[in-house]
């Protein structure tokens, strides 16, 4: 019975420790950063856990910062939409409370608004994010640097 709870508490232990230079730290809050405002309600959870498993980023750190940056993710969602209508010369979303009536009167209609709007928002959320995430990264360095972080040495006991 303790074997099993050991071997939890050791993966769980595995994951907070991962990542955990100056540079993967600025990694993985630059890359969740972007990944949590991207423009499709209910993705960034498992785009954050995919990034994190993929690049061996500290999946904690994404997913906290993924959470916080979530009023984010809401308040961008309509702009990132009107940008990608306007880049790709899709006709303009209607007003949000057009919007809204239109979701609780014809969800079917809604959705027919929604879908080329959702893909031209991804399209400008594609533009937008590789410069982002790069000025993140790029402002987080020095001062996480200058902290002087060690990595956890195997085997270490504390």
């Amino acid at each position: 019975m303790i074997a099993p709870i050991r071997k939890a508490l050791d993966a769980t232990l595995a994951l907070l420790r991962q990542g955990i230079t100056p540079e993967k730290i600025a990694q993985a809050v630059a890359l969740a950063s972007v990944l949590a405002v991207f423009p499709v309600i209910g993705s960034t959870t498992l785009l954050c856990a995919g990034a994190a498993t993929w690049l061996r980023l500290n999946l904690p750190l994404m997913q906290l910062v993924n959470y916080v940056l979530y009023p984010l993710q809401l308040a961008l969602l309509i702009p990132f939409m009107s940008v990608g209508t306007r880049f790709f010369s899709l006709p303009a979303l209607p007003p949000l409370t057009q919007l809204l009536k239109l979701v609780a009167s014809d969800p079917w209609g809604a959705i027919g608004i929604f879908w080329p709007a959702t893909l031209s928002g991804i399209g400008a959320w594609l533009l937008v994010s590789p410069v982002v995430a790069v000025a993140i990264y790029a402002i987080l360095l020095f001062p996480l640097r200058r902290l002087k972080l060690t990595p956890a040495t195997e085997g270490s006991t504390s």
